[in-house]
């Protein structure tokens, strides 16, 4: 038997305002009927629903790296992995979603951790993801069937429902940061997931140093003529620190010699792109590395969508809105929706500060209701 759920009742008030209605027992009436047939007038909610700018739910945060890796270390001696959990992930939760393990209202992080001779099992989900690794090595992912070695300073894009699981090929445990559209995915309603074969094959459990997707895609400015157009997402499923350090490097060197190539001074940033299209990695992700080097300061920005910032190297001060912080290696922050963001690094910095974010811009770009601050309406 189906019982139609009760609906959760609306609730009204009459309240003088500006733009309100004058009180009396007809408003009063009016809204009583509202709520018994579930309806809600604009003019209660305009200010709500329809803001003279972006006003996110979120909230600035900062995470240490220090305490999240403790704190994993200590899961992997207690939680298992396998089905059920599937994974050992620990989720940021921003502290103004209600507890939600949400790092943003579009965006989740979390840090992954894996013990020696460990598997995380096969599966797969309609949520897009990436893999970044700011210590260690040791770990493969591999995605349908390809063995991708994971080492400091490597991007590994991975895109909707495609087959991956995970394996530990090293003698100590290592640790990483995954990044998904599970809350975008979860409160459009659109997601799926599925498990895969409960043990991988072992021909698949190789530890090579480069693999097939790389050795296809990984060719700068060169595509495979054997392969289709990836217009979605990438099919390259490693992006090497080595390739992305040397590209910060130069475009610093070239504003050393006098030459245009930073975003302002001393602000070098590169985006991860898509070999086959030149677009962003993921149809929901936008994923860079910036650099800021010692004695320099990031150009004051705030942008429609929210950001999530790791620290790859260096220490530097982070400015969201009116809150500030110190950072350093492997600290994760939050930049909510039209937060205005900057970043420094002191001059007593032992390095550059190197910062790897990512944020949900291209959905904003697709619904072509993206706006930053250079292009805001006064």
């Amino acid at each position: 038997m189906i019982v139609d759920a009760v609906p959760s009742p609306v609730r009204l008030t009459v309240a003088a305002g500006p733009g309100q209605p004058d009180p009396s027992p007809e408003l009063e009436q009016l809204y009583r009927g509202f709520e018994r047939e579930m309806l809600v007038p604009l003019w209660t909610e305009i200010g709500d629903l329809m803001p003279r700018h972006p006003r996110s739910k979120a909230a600035p945060h900062v995470w240490r790296w220090d305490r999240l890796l403790e704190l994993a270390g200590e899961a992997g001696r207690i939680v298992p992995v396998g089905r059920g959990g599937e994974r050992r992930a620990i989720a940021l939760a921003n502290p103004a979603l209600g507890g939600r393990p949400f790092a943003t209202p579009t965006l989740w992080a979390a840090i992954q951790y894996l013990m020696p001779g460990e598997n995380a099992p096969e599966h797969r989900h309609t949520q897009h993801a990436f893999r970044f690794v700011v210590e260690g090595e040791g770990v493969w992912t591999v995605v349908n069937g390809d063995a991708v070695r994971m080492s400091r300073g490597d991007f590994l894009p991975q895109a909707g429902w495609n087959w991956h699981s995970h394996h530990n090929a090293a003698t100590a445990p290592m640790a990483w940061i995954d990044g998904l559209d599970i809350p975008f995915s979860y409160f459009t309603e659109s997601q799926f997931f599925e498990v895969g074969r409960e043990r991988v094959a072992d021909a698949e459990m190789g530890t090579p140093d480069r693999s097939r997707s790389e050795r296809l895609w990984g060719h700068p400015g060169l595509r495979p003529l054997s392969q289709p157009d990836a217009p979605t997402a990438t099919p390259l499923l490693a992006y090497r620190w080595a390739d992305t350090n040397r590209a910060l490097a130069d475009q610093l060197a070239l504003e050393d010699e006098g030459h245009e190539g930073t975003l302002s001074p001393g602000h070098a940033a590169v985006r991860f792109t898509n070999p086959s299209s030149g677009r962003d990695v993921l149809p929901t992700m936008r994923c860079e590395m910036h650099r800021i080097r010692r004695g320099a300061r990031s150009a004051a920005r705030r942008e429609v969508g929210s950001s999530v910032y790791q620290v790859f190297e260096g220490e530097g001060q982070i400015t969201v809105d009116e809150r500030k912080w110190t950072v350093k290696r492997g600290d994760l922050f939050v930049v909510p929706s039209w937060s205005s963001f900057t970043a420094s690094c002191g001059n007593d910095s032992a390095s550059a500060l190197d910062l790897f974010r990512f944020s949900d811009t291209p959905i904003f770009e697709a619904l072509h209701v993206h706006r930053s601050s250079s292009d805001a309406p006064a």
